[in-house]
Order: C-alpha cells, then structure tokens, then sequence
C-alpha cells in the first residue's frame, strides 16, 4: 500500500465526517439568511408580484444551474417565468427580455461580465432588476432595484473554492422568493394540478371519483328483497367484490361483501335460506361522485376497505374499488 493511502475502513470515516461536515456548512450558511431577510426581500416579491410579463432568471456557471431551478419553481408555483443564460442573452436572447418582464440575476460575485453587460441595455428599457449575489458592493448590487444578500461565511468545498455553500444559499433564497409569491397569489392545490397534470401530483389532485368509478350497468345492486344467493350472484357477475343493497325506492340501504360471505361460512350459517338484509352492513362507507380520488384513496386506507359506494343525496350513482385508484395510479 502506498504510504499516502489510507486504508480503506479510514477512508470510509474520512468520507463520513466530510460529508457532515459539509452539510453542516451548508445548513449554517441557509440558516445565515433567516435574520438577514429585511424590506428588500418584501420589494423583490412586490416587483415579482408587480411584473405584467414574466420573471426572468439569468446566470451563469453553477449560478445558472440555480437559476434554472429557481426559474422552473417560480412557473410552476403560479409565477410565469423563464431561464435565460446570460451568455445567450449577449448574443441575441436579450431580445426575450422586455420591459413588462422582471430580471432576476443570480452571481455570487456580483461581478460576472455575461450579466454585466446586458444590464445597462435592460435599464435603458426600464426593466426591473432584481440582483441576488453574495457581495453587496459589487457592480452588479450597485445597478440592482433590489438587491438579496447570499453571502457565506465560507464554501462547504474544503479548498474553498468550489460553489457550494454559496449556491445552496442562492437556492433557498430563490424558493424562498417562489413560496412568498405563492402564498400572495392565493396559490392552490387545484393551481399547483393545472401546472402538474402529466404526473402523479397532477393525478391525485385534479382525478375525481366519478372519473374512475363504475358506473351503469356495472354497478353491482340488488334490492333489499333479494336473498344472499342472488347476492352472491351479483357480486361474482360484476366482479367488484361486493354489491349494493338497495331500498325500493333506490336509496342504499347496505352492502354485502365478499368479506361479509366468508363471515358467514366461517359461522357455519346456511346462506342458501337468508335474506341479504339480515347480514348486510348497514350504513355503509360512502363518498360522493365529485370529491378527489386521491380522497377515496385516503379513506379505504384509513378504513382497511377495498371498496366503496358512490352516494349522491342518498342514492347509488356507482362503485369504486381500491383497484380502481390503484389502475388511476392515484392509490
């Protein structure tokens, strides 16, 4: 082994107190920013608040890579906005930034000549510039409207010199600027679907129960008259492992399950000579057509159930079972 190497138990250990260690400078360094949020954060939101066009985040390097995601929470959180590399906008892309819209420029330094360079343009055309660096006397927090301190003790990288500490702190600023906006806008669950409605958070908030449940001719039902052999019946035809109990006059007034059944032989009763009502349950778990899947998915959860009885004003509209929320991917 060679004399500089350590071996490999060492090395693991080495690794472990890095790694604490650079989560710890990197939480300190967030943690930093919660006293020093002052008016100036409230004027940034304002501007954002304020902007007739879109938000505009640019930056280069690591801080682009943060500006990217910032860019992207912002949009998706009620706030329209884009990412513009501040090297494109030099050549051309400034041509996407207008006076309607709100620049936010994110380096550390505050000395970054791409954003440098395209700000004087921008200030000519009256577009409001939101500065977030780590140097509040740099050139670039000098020419801002509002300017956000990110500064760092120190990098988590122990040379120093890698951004790290420097761009967690950009991040959280940056999502801390979403959240704000957010909350002012009146942002909701049903706003945060419409911008999700391919994945599974669009799925669990905008699918509702009439969506999957089913209905017609597949409901299972009968009516409370009926016996536990034509019950049974019913339940092996629309294979949903229960089935309905209805009143005559169309409300529910039970449900007999394959659970129900099994109860039953297990106490050794003849079902052949029983009428469905006298082992149903009664008052059965209902929910109605328009609450959230995701609602009917909590509720046979929470109850151990596989099924539910689609209810609207006391009637049976259609059945749900938990296969069917798990089919809708919402289970």
């Amino acid at each position: 082994m060679p004399a500089d190497e350590a071996p490999a138990p060492a090395r693991r250990a080495n690794a472990l107190d890095l790694a604490r260690t650079v989560l710890g400078i990197e939480a300190q360094a967030v943690a930093a920013l919660v006293d020093r949020l002052d008016d100036a954060f409230l004027r940034a939101v304002q501007l954002l608040l304020d902007c007739r066009g879109r938000v505009v985040v640019s930056g280069v390097g690591k801080s682009g890579h943060i500006g990217r995601k910032v860019a992207a929470t912002m949009a998706s959180t009620g706030t329209p906005a884009i990412f513009v590399h501040a090297a494109e906008a030099v050549h051309g892309d400034l041509g996407m930034i207008t006076r309607s819209d709100v620049l936010v420029a994110l380096s550390y330094s505050g000395e970054t000549a791409e954003l440098l360079t395209i700000v004087p343009t921008l200030k000519r055309e009256g577009t409001p510039l939101v500065a977030i660096t780590g140097n509040a006397g740099s050139s670039l927090a000098r020419h801002a409207d509002v300017h956000l301190d990110v500064h760092v003790e120190k990098e988590a990288c122990p040379l120093n010199l890698a951004p790290t500490s420097s761009t967690t702190a950009m991040l959280a600023l940056g999502d801390a600027l979403a959240v704000a906006c957010l909350d002012a806008r009146g942002f909701g669950p049903a706003d945060f679907a419409r911008s999700h409605p391919g994945g599974a958070l669009g799925r669990r908030l905008l699918t509702r129960v009439e969506d999957v449940m089913a209905t017609g001719d597949a409901i299972p039902a009968v009516p409370v008259s009926a016996s536990v052999m034509e019950a049974i019946r019913e339940i092996s035809r629309k294979r949903l492992g229960m089935t309905a109990v209805l009143e005559h006059d169309g409300r529910v007034a039970g449900i007999f399950t394959d659970g129900d059944l099994r109860r039953l032989l297990e106490r050794g009763a003849g079902v052949r000579e029983l009428a469905v009502a006298e082992v149903m349950t009664r008052n059965p778990l209902t929910i109605g057509p328009d609450a959230l899947a995701a609602e009917a998915a909590q509720l046979i959860e929470s109850t151990r159930r596989n099924q539910l009885l689609v209810v609207r004003d006391g009637r049976l509209v259609g059945a749900l079972h938990a296969h069917d929320l798990t089919a809708a991917r919402v289970l």
